[in-house]
């Protein structure tokens, strides 16, 4: 007869053995794996490192234009001030010169109106009765 033990301990080993038999290929796929990304992480890294390398240069530019930049604003920013300026004093210099003879001109004009005033009043003083010549020819009294 059949020992089933002894073919129940035979099925036991070969499915332990099966089972290690798995385990060692899924260790060996893991360890493929893992070099395959190693290889993947390395490449990258080698790629990558000049692209860090252009976009730091990219920004030390970046940072050079703003200062430029931050220049270039500045000096307008001075001649603009200074353009202000320059064009005030101008208005102010205009302003004087214009208004300084209109105001003249005007006292010129004041000067001939009062003269010529004085000399419709002395005119028109000659032509008057002296108080002394007979009163009011219309007076009734």
């Amino acid at each position: 007869m059949i020992d089933w033990s002894v073919v129940f301990l035979g099925v036991i080993a070969i499915s332990t053995l099966i089972m290690a038999l798995i385990q060692v290929g899924a260790i060996v796929a893991t360890l493929k794996l893992v070099r395959e990304a190693q290889k993947v992480v390395v490449s990258v890294q080698e790629d990558v490192r000049p692209l860090i390398a252009k976009v730091g240069a990219l920004a030390d530019e970046a940072g050079r234009a703003a200062k430029l930049a931050t220049v270039q604003a500045e000096k307008v920013d001075r001649l603009v001030t200074e353009l202000t300026r320059r064009v005030d004093e101008t208005a102010t210099i205009v302003q004087a010169a214009i208004t300084t003879p209109a105001r003249e001109g005007m006292a010129i004009i004041a000067a001939i109106k009062a003269s010529l005033g004085a000399l419709r009043g002395f005119r028109d003083y000659r032509g008057r009765p002296s108080p002394g010549d007979d009163e009011d020819p219309l007076f009734i009294g």
